[in-house]
């Protein structure tokens, strides 16, 4: 990476591209001072900025690889920039000379026609080129459009219908089509801003401690360096390509209904009990008791239990969160210890989770954690038997408590999945069962790949919608995968159920048809079980859904060769078309279909009452649909039909898996 200097700035040039552009009339750099005001709410935030001071840095001065901005010739210096790197790789390290400064803002050259993508886990736009991110983790909101009366109605009774952009797994790094990649190195709140032509504006509530610049050849190897940086998952535990994991929580009477969900026919690889810790009902739902351990009135014996169904090969699944309520009995331990975050006044700070308290486990002190990841996740979860988990909440950091870092929480919010992450993949290390045991998460942020093992995506609601439904599950394994996330699933047939809002026996055979195309296949009961359609309560459904089991495992050799791509090369399993037809620049905006590896590619139907299905072939291939058996010249939009149980899939002309493909028509 080298400066150029120009008449009156510099370029930053990285490998051919110019990505940092300062001209005296034209500053890439602004600094000021804002006040935030941040409001939660049950993990959703209301925040604004009232900002106090934003100057342009006009003048900037390069003594070698260091750059002095201020406001004007013969100033006092505000920042300097350290610019290092190499052909493909770029850092630009920032120094504060002005300690009033905590808003920075950095203009990057853009193109028009360019597309951007990335940002974390992003749920309603795959390309974000147009329009405005802000970067924290939060829920992501019910219906996640203003537009909704479901929305409205969330917004209106819990402060929490969402909009676009919130995500559970935010992240300051975006890839451009321009074949480069911008990471932001902070926990800060920050925001992508990609609604003008000529340049794309980052905005950070804090002075960054750098900012990373990667450049390559393709995608494919842009994807590759992505995986380097930020961290590979171990691969998928053989049981996994069993069959699917079921989602029941009713007590002892799950086994039972697994057993009848086996007798349809299904394959089956787990049994996923979020309440094996025992219930409470709010007004909300089923809420889980939030002390993790098992509840053995609810399930008795659960131990054994657990052991025959491993002889089956079939695994227990449980859940857990950083939270412990004041009702349990792992709470006064946590207490005594001085293991959670405090209040202003020293003492254990308590929130309010909907008609239940709980105080926050400080993972900033070792002693914490160490005790967390012993004494909850390995005594009480590993070593009772449990093979997985849900590892839930990790976006709801309060922004008020005293962590034992001292570090404020609202600079720790946003890191607060990542350290979540490590305290469970810590757990299964200690354990020897990394690669074994499996644990997926919604919440993440800069480095959750190197601990977290499987994303999922969080809580749709149980509808098609568009910022809220099927689709946006799909926006959300390719951005996050393009970031070395491997692995991502969802909720078969959504989560949130409310104000009326309840599935339909279409959505689950839709949804499930999509799943069996994914790295794993989980099923849930949902928020409200009692209100909602269950796979098991239906038969048409019943034996549609253990069809779609059959179809994961008959993939299972071809899934593995993934994982082995995903391991080596930290290629994502759901790829977006262009990351392997990257001169189709048709393939850039697409995000309702999805490479399953290099090979197939899988256009779900995701609206309702659709007989038949259009999607684009990619351009430089052959595709063979593997329902009719019908050939297709790529570079076109193709219609066919699609029935229940026959979603869009067309394989690759001269895979190596081509008679594993077609003998999907078999099944």
């Amino acid at each position: 990476m080298q400066i150029q200097i120009a008449s009156n700035g510099f370029d930053v040039i990285l490998n051919g591209r110019i990505l940092l552009r300062h001209r005296s009339d034209a500053p890439c750099l602004f600094v000021g001072h804002g006040e935030a005001r941040m409001d939660m709410y049950r993990g959703n935030f209301d925040i604004e900025d009232y900002v106090i001071e934003r100057t342009p840095l006009h003048h900037a001065a390069v003594s070698g690889s260091t750059i002095a901005f201020s406001a004007a010739p013969g100033q006092p210096v505000r920042v300097r920039l350290d610019v290092s790197g190499d052909d493909g790789n770029g850092v630009i390290a920032f120094r504060a000379e002005d300690a009033s400064i905590n808003r920075v803002w950095l203009r990057v050259p853009a193109e028009k026609g360019e597309h951007v993508w990335g940002g974390g886990e992003q749920m309603s736009y795959f390309d974000m080129r147009g329009r405005r991110f802000p970067l924290w983790t939060s829920e992501p909101g019910v219906g996640r459009d203003k537009t909704t009366e479901i929305t409205f109605k969330a917004d209106v009774t819990g402060k929490s219908g969402g909009d676009y952009w919130n995500t559970n797994y935010p992240q300051p790094t975006y890839l451009s089509s321009r074949r480069y990649a911008l990471h932001v190195e902070t926990t800060a709140y920050s925001v992508f801003d990609f609604r003008r032509d000529d340049f794309h504006e980052i905005e950070i509530w804090a002075v960054p401690e750098r900012i990373e610049l990667t450049a390559r050849p393709t995608f494919l190897s842009l994807v590759e360096a992505m995986s380097e940086r930020f961290g590979r998952q171990p691969p998928l535990p053989d049981w996994v390509y069993g069959g699917a994991i079921i989602g029941l929580k009713d007590g002892a009477n799950s086994f039972d209904r697994l057993e009848t969900i086996i007798a349809a026919g299904a394959k089956v690889s787990g049994l996923w009990c979020e309440d094996w810790v025992g219930l409470r009902h709010t007004s909300f739902g089923a809420r889980l008791f939030w002390d993790w351990k098992a509840n053995e009135e609810r399930y008795p014996a659960l131990r054994h239990r657990i052991a025959e169904l491993e002889d089956r090969g079939i695994r227990f699944l449980g859940y857990v969160n950083p939270y412990l309520a004041v009702d349990g009995s792992l709470f006064p331990e946590a207490e005594a210890a001085g293991y959670f975050a405090k209040d202003e006044a020293g003492k254990t700070a308590l929130v309010d989770f909907g008609e239940f308290d709980c105080g926050v486990v400080d993972f900033t002190n070792p002693e914490a954690v160490e005790w967390f990841a012993e004494r909850v996740i390995g005594q009480n979860m590993l070593d009772y038997g449990l093979s997985g988990w849900m590892a839930d909440f990790g976006e709801y950091l309060p922004i008020d408590v005293k962590l034992s870092n001292g570090v404020d929480a609202k600079l720790m919010h946003n890191a607060w999945p990542t350290i979540w992450a490590e305290v469970n993949a810590r757990a299964v290390e200690s354990r020897g069962r990394t690669g074994a045991a499996l644990f997926f998460m919604r919440a993440g942020f800069t480095g959750v790949q190197k601990h977290c093992p499987l994303l999922w995506g969080g809580d749709q609601s149980v509808d098609f919608s568009r910022h809220d439904g099927l689709v946006t599950v799909i926006s959300g394994a390719l951005s996050s995968g393009l970031l070395g996330n491997a692995y991502h699933h969802s909720d078969i047939g959504g989560y949130t159920s409310l104000f009326g809002n309840v599935r339909t026996a279409e959505l689950i055979m839709r949804w499930a048809e999509m799943a069996a195309f994914t790295p794993v296949m989980r099923t849930h009961e949902g928020n409200r079980p009692r209100d909602n359609l269950q796979i098991d309560q239906n038969a048409e459904v019943l034996s549609h859904f253990a069809r779609m089991t059959r179809i994961y495992v008959h993939l299972a050799p071809y899934l593995k060769s993934l994982v082995v791509e995903a391991s080596t090369r930290g290629l994502p399993v759901q790829r977006p078309l262009f990351l392997h037809f990257e001169e189709d620049a048709h393939t850039y905006t697409i995000q309702d279909a999805y490479l399953y590896g290099p090979d197939l590619l899988v256009a779900p139907v995701w609206q309702a009452g659709k007989a038949e299905w259009s999607t684009y072939l990619p351009e430089g291939a052959d595709w063979v649909h593997v329902w009719s058996d019908r050939s297709f010249v790529g570079g076109q939009e193709v219609t066919v039909e699609a029935p229940f149980g026959q979603s869009p899939v067309f394989y690759r002309v001269g895979s190596e898996f081509a008679d594993l493909f077609a003998g999907l028509r078999n099944l």
